[in-house]
């Protein structure tokens, strides 16, 4: 095995104080990372990484999940969360993720009762802290460690040391909860997060590897990076397939691709 490096060494140093770990896994890179770091420096017998088969997951981000635990020997267990039974997550308030997160962490703490004195880790990084996130408190809450966070690790750290390991996911686009993509204010359902899971696995099969559809009412508004935009399909098209699946109506929007868009509301 290769000799660690600074950034190793110091993870190294936290999991040696970890006597072991369920892990809040998604499939991203951050709890991917977590997860192998865990396997690695902790061994299969000490770690866990939950995955929740939850609505706003994307099915493919569910299945890319269990490959990569499989092709790493990662030992995985999928739960189901009920999120969209609370009235408190499914009307769609600003700390939406407040209660998604308390939702996950109530069954991680649950599940905890069968391997005493785990630690519960996400992926948490050191970027995440100068974002908007309610769940970060619902993870204080239940005493949920960040290893990278701790760490000093930020997305290009994480991103770098995943790549150094030669993790396939080391460059995946973010892809948050598929709940993300409706306005504040509009009730979380099922089949609009169905609607909108099947809408951008169309984008992404257009080749266009990084997309939104935003659930605006009744209306799929299209983003992609602007310097992407002028290879969208024709209207048309676009309009065909999106009708085709519940949708009422297209618009694209000109400004491109930007994380996070529909948080400016709150401001």
């Amino acid at each position: 095995m290769k000799p660690l490096n600074s950034s190793e060494e110091v993870l190294n140093d936290w999991f040696s104080a970890c006597p072991g770990a369920l892990i809040a896994f998604s499939g991203g890179v951050d709890s991917s990372l977590v997860a192998w770091l865990a396997h690695r420096f902790l061994g299969r017998d000490r770690m866990l990484a939950v995955i929740s088969a939850s609505a706003s997951l994307k099915l493919s981000e569910l299945e890319a999940g269990k490959s990569f635990c499989w092709e790493h020997g990662i030992p995985l267990k999928v739960i189901r969360t009920a999120e969209l039974l609370n009235p408190d997550y499914f009307s769609n308030p600003a700390n939406r993720c407040y209660f998604c997160k308390t939702t996950l962490y109530e069954e991680l703490a649950t599940l905890r009762l069968a391997y005493p004195g785990y630690w519960i880790l996400n992926g948490t990084n050191r970027d995440d802290l100068g974002d908007y996130r309610p769940g970060l408190n619902a993870a204080k809450e239940y005493a949920v460690r960040s290893p990278l966070e701790e760490c000093g690790l930020d997305k290009d750290g994480v991103r770098r040391l995943a790549q150094g390991y030669g993790l396939v996911c080391w460059d995946k686009p973010a892809s948050p909860c598929l709940s993300s993509r409706i306005p504040y204010g509009e009730r979380v359902t099922e089949a609009k997060l169905r609607r909108i899971e099947l809408a951008e696995e169309w984008l992404s099969a257009q080749g266009f590897s990084q997309c939104r559809v935003r659930h605006m009412g009744e209306t799929a508004r299209i983003e992609v990076p602007a310097s992407e935009l002028v290879a969208l399909p024709p209207l048309s098209e676009i309009e065909s397939f999106m009708i085709g699946i519940g949708f009422q109506g297209v618009e694209v929007d000109g400004e491109g691709f930007v994380s996070g868009k529909l948080n400016r509301a709150l401001v």
